[in-house]
């Protein structure tokens, strides 16, 4: 798979399923997260969301995208809670589903999240084995 696979599988699919860990327990759940220009993932969370404890605590984090083909991609990053206005904004803009959850931008509820990626490994049901993905270029 190309890197331009992987942003068409991200966009279409909508939803990946976020890994994180709190102790020594994976903790796994469906995210809605946006694939910024620059190449990072940002998702919004509740502002009492355990997630954001995990995050802090261990901040290497993973994303699976997976479509009706089974085409996947794993996104390994770096995840931290960040306070940007902007990036809420965008994050507000670009998913209208948010504001079932939120007042807007300004909501003390509305955190980000903003992962970093570091390594994408893909494959699809043709293939034999998944394959790294240069991702950061």
């Amino acid at each position: 798979m190309t890197k331009e696979d992987v942003i068409d599988l991200i966009r279409d699919t909508g939803f990946g399923f976020l890994g994180t860990t709190e102790g020594d327990q994976p903790r796994v759940r469906p995210m809605m997260p946006y694939l910024t220009d620059d190449n990072r993932l940002l998702v919004a969370m509740l502002g009492r969301s355990r997630t954001i404890a995990q995050v802090e605590a261990n901040p290497h984090v993973e994303i699976c995208f997976v479509d009706r083909k089974m085409w996947y991609a794993r996104i390994t990053g770096k995840a931290q809670i960040s306070e940007d206005q902007a990036g809420k904004q965008l994050l507000w803009d670009a998913i209208p589903m948010l504001k079932q959850y939120f007042g807007g931008v300004e909501d003390p509820n509305f955190n980000l999240m903003e992962i970093d990626i570091t390594h994408v490994e893909a494959m699809t049901p043709h293939q034999k084995e998944p394959e790294s993905v240069p991702f950061n270029n």
